[in-house]
């Protein structure tokens, strides 16, 4: 099951939302949405990390580190 994390931020017009799973062997897997637009205008990526982590909030902790850190780039990719 996923949850998404209260640690939702709202960067400019970015909203970025972090994705936890618990994995078979208890461990926590983290994705992160990065959300702009509205309505049909909408776009939504979601990128899902390597790492596990023994709890949730370290999980949700690192990927909202990476989404701010993607987001400080001086050129975001199309």
């Amino acid at each position: 099951m996923n949850h998404l994390s209260p640690q939702a931020q709202t960067v400019g017009r970015f909203a970025l939302s972090p994705i936890t799973r618990q994995t078979e062997d208890g461990q926590y897997a983290a994705s992160l949405s990065i959300r702009s637009g509205r309505g049909s205008g909408t776009h939504d990526r979601v990128y899902r990390f390597t790492p596990l982590f023994p709890t949730a909030q370290a999980a949700a902790r690192f990927a909202l580190d990476q989404g701010l850190s993607y987001l400080r780039q001086p050129a975001l990719p199309a």
